[in-house]
C-alpha cells in the first residue's frame, strides 16, 4: 500500500495535462484580447472576412 502511494505521488502524467489546460486557457484569453473588440476588429468580423474571401474565391473558380 505504501508503495502505491509513493508511485501515485511521483507520477507526472496528470501534471502535464494540467499544464496543457492552462496553456489552452492563456491562448484563448490572448485570442479574445486581440480580436475581442467590436465591429470589423471583432472575432466575428475576422471570420466574416475570411468566409467572404473564400466564397469569392470559389465563385471565381
Amino acid at each position: 500500500m505504501n508503495t502505491m502511494i509513493r508511485k501515485f505521488l511521483t507520477e507526472e502524467d496528470g501534471i502535464t495535462a494540467v499544464e496543457y489546460g492552462i496553456l489552452a486557457a492563456v491562448v484563448a484569453v490572448a485570442i479574445l484580447a486581440i480580436f475581442g473588440g467590436t465591429g470589423a476588429n471583432s472575432l466575428q468580423g475576422v471570420y466574416t472576412t475570411i468566409m467572404t474571401a473564400l466564397t469569392n474565391a470559389v465563385n471565381k473558380a
